[in-house]
């Protein structure tokens, strides 16, 4: 399931139009938010938006009545990252708990060193275990290049999005250090599709406009960005700030996303090379058939896509060249180009069913490189 239009982060679920889950709702549906993304813990051991005075969870009531009009509920969690295998416990649990539809990682200061690269690693990779298909997102610093520091890679190799936090604090320049965000973020060596954070808030220092606030939410659409965010609910619902809601509620985005098909779909996720991401598009129960063999199941498809994109076309780049049919089946030719090689005859056939890919016949050579 893909992000589209706006969103926003809630922090405190009390701070937001006093916590009522109907009031949240209609505030969301006004504004033509598509999603909100509400924190769910913190740390390894903490989940948040729990009244442990009560023992109440305040996170069901405001989900179902975000989803009742529409809305997208992802959750969100700031890790440390000393206890990683936790935190990504946690994470699962809280997740599969309140049923939410993605979950974004709030890395942050604890994370600047590469000595947790591995933790991040580790923490990826029960995460990803345990929230199968799940849309997963990084939430961390604008700009890469000043943050060498951060291990990246080892969280984004299993994530779906990247939500760099573009807070132009004291400066006026959103449509300029957007699109620097972007550029770096597409730069990295697991390059993941955009969806940037706006500040809406101030500081006792600075304040963005409302003004600025539109031409970051237009540089978005610019940009050919599906979605962007805004931080945070807790602050620009009060009376203070009520012009920076606004500024965003206004700016009109439709939340429809575009119709992608199919083959486009497949051959974008095999450019971004991550075997993970390219099986997911198929059923479990999925066959993958070739001249040679017939394979059945998302896990054995994974397998095979490993060994095609790492040995057989490593760094390929892959393009559609043709395309045919309608409802449940599609046929189209591909060529791809790799320093191991190229294939210029591609022909596949794909059964579809239920949204992903039940049967998929694939012909390809490989033609050595000279």
């Amino acid at each position: 399931m893909g992000l589209y239009g706006k969103g926003f982060y809630i922090w405190q679920i009390p701070k937001c139009d006093g916590g009522d889950p109907a009031k949240i709702a209609a505030r969301a549906q006004a504004a033509g938010l598509s999603h909100v993304l509400i924190k769910i813990a913190d740390g390894p051991a903490w989940a948040y938006n729990y009244d442990y005075d009560r023992q109440v969870d305040l996170i069901p009531p405001v989900a179902w009545a975000l989803k009742n009009v529409g809305v997208e509920v992802w959750g969100w969690h700031y890790v440390l990252g000393d206890n990683p295998v936790d935190e990504a416990r946690l994470a699962v649990e809280r997740m599969k708990a309140l049923g939410l539809d993605g979950y974004a990682i709030d890395a942050e200061g604890e994370y600047r060193t590469m000595k947790k690269a591995p933790a991040a690693q580790e923490y990826m990779d029960v995460l990803r275990a345990g929230l199968g298909d799940t849309p997963i997102a990084l939430s961390s610093y604008r700009f890469p290049k000043y943050h060498l520091d951060f291990p990246f890679d080892s969280f984004l190799k299993k994530c779906d999005y990247a939500m760099p936090q573009v807070y132009f604090m004291e400066a006026h320049n959103p449509a300029e250090q957007l699109e620097r965000s972007v550029e770096q973020y597409m730069a990295l060596n697991y390059a993941r599709p955009v969806i940037p954070t706006a500040p809406a808030y101030a500081s006792p220092t600075w304040r963005p406009t409302p003004a600025e606030l539109k031409t970051f939410f237009q540089k978005a659409k610019d940009l050919k960005l599906t979605a962007a965010n805004a931080w945070s609910w807790d602050y620009s619902t009060q009376k203070e700030y009520l012009d920076l809601w606004d500024a965003i509620a206004d700016f009109e985005w439709n939340p429809s996303p575009p119709v992608a098909d199919m083959p486009e779909r497949l051959i974008g996720r095999l450019n971004q090379r991550d075997p993970v991401f390219v099986a997911g598009l198929y059923n479990k129960n999925a066959a993958h058939v070739t001249g040679d063999r017939t394979i059945v199941s998302r896990t054995a498809i994974q397998e095979w896509y490993t060994t095609f994109l790492v040995e057989m076309l490593p760094d390929a780049q892959f393009q559609v060249t043709s395309k045919r049919g309608t409802g449940s089946s599609r046929h189209f030719t591909w060529t791809a180009e790799s320093k191991a090689g190229k294939v210029l005859d591609g022909n596949d056939t794909l059964g579809i069913l239920d949204g992903r890919i039940q049967y998929h016949y694939s012909y390809f050579t490989v033609q050595p490189a000279a």
